[in-house]
């Protein structure tokens, strides 16, 4: 059993990390804002993301900035930031890498592994859902392993390693709609709005001038691994663990919790726990404090659940939508 001063030292320390952590990531959503500007929501929400060491999905029309996003989040984080356009005839080495014959001064002859471009530390899947299923499978060992295999060899990706997929919500035609495992290997799907006015009209000042804002770094990535490591060493009360299992639970059928599940025809497994679990403790660190509360597990339920959750085909001839039965389970926690 350690000694009370011993226990006293490690809080401080523990503080004191928190302390650091939270003027960086603040100082990075500043550098971000100067660049980004009317997606407050969007940025911090990507922050929470990448702080909890995950991956999300950008869902959202041409032109509101998704690819400046991820690139200046490269850029302010200081991560190897890459983009890979997905397309119908995208093949899985074209991400993964492929081994070619070289041969040697000598004349022996041997493979050599070629990395593509999943090799780094952000990497933007541009509409993901336009690549064919062979080719999302072979992204989402990568996601969920933070390795690939190829010719039965592993290959370790960098670390950190985080995807920031995005996704075009009308035109549906040519594309593969992401599976269900898949769309759960994301930690949160983040809804990209159009702007305000007064932010439209900043955008068209910044970017049709002479001369246009650039992003700077705020962050090294020992900066960033530093605060995702103290992300997962947050604390977290019991009320707010409460709240987490309630709100999860009931939104899948059968579980008798509430009585939207009447409207649910699948729901979020134990995955979506762990990432509501992890992204509260990054919301409450964004915001400079060291403990998450309720406001951010229902801040946060509608971008975690959205995705991992289906309605029957009578709740949504009612009219029901996913966002709305998450948004009435959310309000019950209090």
């Amino acid at each position: 059993m350690s000694a009370p001063s011993e226990t006293f030292d490690l809080d401080q320390m523990i503080i004191r990390n928190a302390e650091t952590a939270a003027a960086n990531v603040r100082t990075a959503r500043t550098a971000i804002s100067s660049v980004i500007f009317g997606q407050e929501t969007v940025v911090d929400q990507a922050l929470v993301t990448i702080l909890s060491g995950g991956h999300a999905l950008l869902v959202g029309v041409p032109g509101l900035a998704k690819t400046k996003l991820v690139e200046t989040l490269g850029t302010v984080l200081g991560l190897d930031a890459r983009r890979v356009q997905f397309t119908p005839d995208l093949m899985p080495s074209d991400i993964l890498g492929s081994e070619v014959l070289e041969e040697s001064a000598g004349g022996t002859r041997a493979f050599r592994f070629i990395r593509g471009p999943v090799f780094a530390q952000l990497l933007m899947a541009d509409e993901i859902n336009r690549a064919s299923p062979r080719t999302q499978s072979a992204l989402l060992q990568a996601m969920q392993e933070y390795h690939v295999t190829v010719a039965g060899e592993r290959h370790d990706l960098p670390k950190p390693f985080h995807v920031l997929a995005t996704q075009n919500p009308l035109e549906q035609e040519g594309t593969y709609p992401l599976p269900e495992a898949q769309l759960d290997r994301f930690i949160m799907q983040v809804d990209v709005d159009y702007p305000d006015r007064d932010a439209e009209r900043r955008i068209l000042f910044d970017t049709t001038g002479a001369e246009e804002t650039k992003p700077r770094a705020a962050m090294s990535v020992e900066d960033l691994m530093a605060a995702q490591r103290l992300v997962r060493r947050l604390p977290v009360g019991e009320s707010v663990v409460e709240a987490i299992l309630t709100l999860v639970r009931s939104a899948r059928p059968g579980t008798g919790e509430s009585d939207e599940q009447r409207f649910i025809s699948w729901g979020p497994g134990p995955r979506a726990s762990q990432a509501l679990m992890l992204a509260v403790r990054a919301r409450a660190l964004l915001d400079g404090r060291y403990a998450p509360s309720l406001d951010d597990v229902v801040a946060l339920a509608e971008p975690v659940l959205k995705h991992r959750m289906a309605l029957t085909f009578a709740a949504r001839a009612e009219g029901q939508t996913v966002a709305g039965i998450i948004r009435r389970l959310a309000a019950k926690l209090g």
